[in-house]
C-alpha cells in the first residue's frame, strides 16, 4: 500500500469546512476522511450537506464499518468542546425538517453566517439551492444522480486498478467535468449564482459544496468557496487562527491546494489567491 505523507499543514486550526462525504454510498472515501478527522483539532467544524446519503440508500442498503467509524468520530468531537453544524444537503435534505434542532450534540441549521477571525462574514449553506436541475426538476435531478453513481462506480475500478499499480487515487468523474463544455458551462453558471446570492446576503463571501469541484475563488465583492467532496477529491477547507482559509486535498497525497490570506494582509483581489 502507498505509504501516505504527512500533513504539510498544521493540525489545530480555527474551523473546518467539509461537504459531499456521501456515507452510505459505495464511493466514499470513509477511510481517508476517517484519518484526517482524527487528525484534525478544530473550534468549529461544519458539516456542509450530503453527510449521509439518502437517495442511495433507498435504493440499496450499504453501510460498511468504516461509515460508522466517521459517524461516532463526528459526535466524539461535538461531545469533547468541538461546535459540530450540520447544514443539510439535497442528499441528506430530510434533515431539513431539524432545522434549530440540537441532535447529539451537533446543530443543525439549514443556513448559517459564520464570522472569520479578520471579520469576514461567510454564509454556509450546500448549494442545491442553485442547481437549477434540481429545483425545478426533481427527476431530472434523479436521472442525473444515477449517471453520475454509475460514472462513480466506474472510477472505483480505475483507482483499485491505480492502486495495485502503486498509484494515486485519482478523479475520473473530476476529468471529464472539466472536459465536457456543458458541465463546465454549468459550474460557471453555478459560482455566479452563488455570488449573486453572497451579494444579496451582504456577506463577503459564501461558503458551500454540491457541485464536487473543490475552489477558492475571489472576485471583485464576494469570495467563493467550495469544499469538494470525499467521493472524488477528498478535500475540506480549514481556517487558520489569523483568518487564512486553505483548501487542502487529504488522500494518498496530503497538500495545500489554494490559499486566502488574512484580510488585514491582502485585500481579496483575485490575485490573492495564491497556489500552495
Amino acid at each position: 500500500m502507498t505509504q501516505r505523507n504527512p500533513f504539510p499543514f498544521k493540525r489545530n486550526v480555527r474551523t473546518i469546512w467539509i461537504s459531499d462525504v456521501h456515507l452510505g454510498f459505495p464511493g466514499c472515501s470513509a477511510d481517508y476522511l476517517l484519518d484526517f478527522i482524527r487528525e484534525m483539532r478544530c473550534e468549529t467544524l461544519y458539516l456542509v450537506g450530503d453527510i449521509v446519503d439518502f437517495w442511495y440508500l433507498k435504493k440499496k442498503r450499504y453501510w460498511p464499518q468504516s461509515h460508522n467509524n466517521v459517524i461516532r468520530s463526528l459526535l466524539g468531537k461535538a461531545k469533547h468542546d468541538t461546535r459540530v453544524v450540520f447544514v443539510p444537503g439535497n442528499h441528506d435534505e430530510a434533515m431539513r425538517h431539524y432545522d434549530g434542532m440540537t441532535i447529539g450534540n451537533i446543530e443543525l441549521i439549514n443556513e448559517i453566517v459564520h464570522e472569520t477571525a479578520d471579520g469576514r462574514r461567510l454564509l454556509v449553506l450546500h448549494g442545491d439551492q442553485f442547481d437549477a436541475a434540481v429545483v425545478s426538476s426533481p427527476l431530472l435531478g434523479l436521472i442525473g444522480s444515477r449517471l453520475y453513481d454509475g460514472l462513480l462506480k466506474l472510477n472505483r475500478l480505475v483507482n483499485w486498478v491505480r492502486t495495485k499499480m502503486g498509484r494515486d487515487h485519482w478523479s475520473l468523474a473530476a476529468y471529464l467535468k472539466q472536459r465536457v463544455k456543458k458541465a463546465v458551462k454549468f459550474m460557471s453558471n453555478f459560482e455566479e449564482a452563488v455570488r449573486r446570492s453572497a451579494e444579496k446576503n451582504e456577506v463577503d463571501g459564501l461558503v458551500c459544496g454540491h457541485i464536487h469541484r473543490p475552489e477558492i475563488a475571489v472576485g471583485e465583492d464576494v469570495i467563493y468557496l467550495n469544499c469538494g467532496d470525499w467521493v472524488e477529491s477528498c478535500t475540506a477547507l480549514i481556517e487558520h487562527h489569523d483568518g487564512t482559509i486553505e483548501l487542502i486535498r487529504s488522500s494518498d497525497v496530503q497538500e495545500v491546494v489554494k490559499r486566502l490570506p488574512p484580510r488585514r494582509q491582502t485585500s481579496p483581489t483575485p490575485d490573492a489567491v495564491k497556489a500552495a
